[in-house]
């Protein structure tokens, strides 16, 4: 069997291209390499392996992804770096920590895109369907972890900049069950937030505003497949038109391969996936007029993830709220969030180690600080009870700095890319870390990589950029791919630049715009033919859309 469109991952432009697709009369067909989750079946602590970490040849079908991006030989500082991402259907929103900024200022005026369209002009009006689709509100309450970072930034003389996250979640009463609150009746019941502070292992309360809840769902009830399980190995041009899709079933060592015809082709398998996917058939011929500008400008949002922890036992529970609550700028490029784990998640704790700050000899500071204090940080680094004793520090810039992704024997390689190199560092955010250290009575900490120039990163874009020509990018203004008519990318990787905020809402408000200029079935693209100059197109109101027109979520 044939469908109109196969879209390749279930995440933020996966679940966008669903929806909008089905809506506009196309047969849609998504292809999620992880499992499908219902509320309870999430894992309760991040403990839960199984359901937790993705490792699919060990059985671990879970949530949470930990990938290396390595060079092919010696590397540079900032070459490798650590990642998270997510898994299942729903993508990322499974794992991610619900929050939903407009990005910085740097995003719109970076020179990889910018002389393309007006960006700012062009997504208002996606930023904003986006944000009702998401269900974003204003985090109601202070926190412990809160007040903290409040007084680190008036320490840093940035108090006027620290305010609450707008985040996708419906609080309404804690624990209290009501109707449909966004879709006028199209969507599923909600549950109010219950600020357990376990967003990242998966919301278990239905109270999280995952794909699962909005797009994913309403597309499904307009006929949408989600084929999950289903890892997808190849993507070639058909003989007779479109495109035939290769997979095989996840965590299969044997078999449980097959193939799907498609008209059209999205790649929404995540920045990694995707970069990987597109690599893997230009090296096979698959694909030959792909751009060389494949794997270029991945970004790691610049981020370092740090945080302060109390040794031993703590009086204040820093467990408390939802994932991310509030930030500030320690300058006009910088963010900084204070994240937290729910109780009893306290695995990503093994992912911590002492601050140190960047330069050389790094892995021999560490060891003289680990040496300095060994009994205090015997006690702030153990797992016992760390998300009640920790204040995550996430950190995260709009600066022009990159990496290329090539392709070597099989596997992506990381290598220096355009602009400035991949920060091993963060000054302003290591800053803030001591300061936050001594705001709650504990020890600064960083990841465990950092003193190795590994930075982590929860966010890593680009790599099949939006660019002008195919010699500036992979795709055009309209996120279809160059030199194959029928291919589009419409998630992370197509992101040009570092945005210094958490990218799902800009992520989002990208794959509306694009798949807002997509023709109903069987009528005139107004698209220029691909491989035009961009031009400006009105957008395409689908013919049978899903949310009624006086509800919350309606197109507008």
């Amino acid at each position: 069997m044939g469908y109109d469109v196969v879209v390749i991952g279930s995440g933020f432009g996966g679940s966008v291209a669903a929806l909008r697709l089905v809506e506009k009369g196309y047969s849609v067909l998504v292809l999620e390499a992880g499992r499908r989750f219902t509320d309870a079946e999430l894992p309760a602590t991040s403990w839960r392996l199984r359901r937790f970490l993705w490792a699919p040849k060990l059985g671990c079908f879970g949530i949470q992804r930990i990938s290396m991006l390595r060079p092919a030989g010696r590397s540079a500082p900032g070459d490798k770096v650590l990642v998270l991402s997510g898994a299942g259907v729903g993508g990322g929103s499974l794992v991610y920590a619900n929050t939903l900024y407009e990005p910085l200022p740097d995003f719109y005026a970076d020179p990889q895109w910018q002389g393309i369209a007006d960006w700012r002009a062009e997504l208002a009006p996606h930023f904003d369907q986006a944000k009702r689709m998401l269900g974003v509100a204003t985090y109601p309450k202070t926190t412990a972890a809160d007040r903290a970072m409040h007084a680190v930034a008036t320490r840093m003389g940035v108090a006027d900049t620290f305010h609450p996250t707008p985040v996708g979640i419906h609080f309404g009463r804690p624990g209290e069950t009501v109707d449909d609150p966004y879709f006028g009746g199209a969507g599923p019941s909600r549950t109010g937030c219950l600020h357990c502070g376990a967003c990242m292992t998966g919301c278990r309360h239905g109270a999280k505003n995952s794909l699962v809840k909005n797009y994913l769902h309403l597309a499904e009830g307009l006929g949408a497949t989600v084929r999950p399980l289903t890892t997808v190995t190849g993507v070639r041009p058909a003989p007779a038109g479109g495109y035939v899709v290769s997979t095989r079933r996840t965590g299969s060592w044997f078999g449980g391969r097959s193939t799907v015809h498609a008209g059209q082709v999205v790649f929404a398998a995540g920045a990694l996936g995707t970069v990987e996917l597109l690599h893997r058939m230009r090296s096979a011929g698959s694909l030959p007029s792909l751009s060389d500008r494949v794997g270029a400008l991945v970004r790691t949002n610049s981020e370092a993830i740090l945080g302060a922890t109390v040794p031993g036992r703590s009086a204040v529970d820093y467990s408390e709220g939802a994932a991310i609550t509030s930030s500030f700028h320690p300058d006009s490029r910088t963010h900084i969030e204070p994240v937290r784990y729910g109780r009893g998640s306290n695995s990503m704790g093994l992912l911590q180690s002492a601050l140190v700050d960047g330069g050389p000899h790094r892995v021999r500071r560490l060891l003289a600080t680990l040496v300095s204090s060994p009994l205090t940080y015997l006690r702030a680094l153990s797992v016992r009870d760390w998300s009640r004793r920790t204040v995550i520090a996430l950190v995260m810039q709009s600066v022009d700095n990159s990496l290329t992704l090539g392709w070597r024997r099989g596997r992506l390689v990381s290598m220096p890319g355009h602009g400035a190199p991949n920060p091993t560092w963060v000054p302003a955010g290591n800053t803030a870390a001591r300061l936050l250290a001594e705001e709650i009575g504990g020890v600064p900490g960083g990841s465990l990589t950092e003193a190795f120039d590994i930075p982590l990163t929860a966010h890593i874009l680009g790599g099949a950029a939006i660019g002008a020509a195919p010699a500036a990018g992979v795709v055009d203004g309209y996120q279809r791919v160059y030199g194959h008519p029928g291919l589009h990318v419409v998630d992370g990787a197509a992101v040009p630049a570092n945005l210094g905020v958490n990218p799902s809402l800009t992520i989002t408000a990208l794959a509306e715009r694009a798949l807002s200029f997509w023709p109903n079935k069987g009528a005139a693209d107004p698209r220029p033919p691909l491989g035009s100059a961009y031009a400006p197109v009105s957008r395409v109101w689908p013919a049978r859309p899903a949310v009624p027109t006086s509800a919350p979520g309606a197109l507008r």
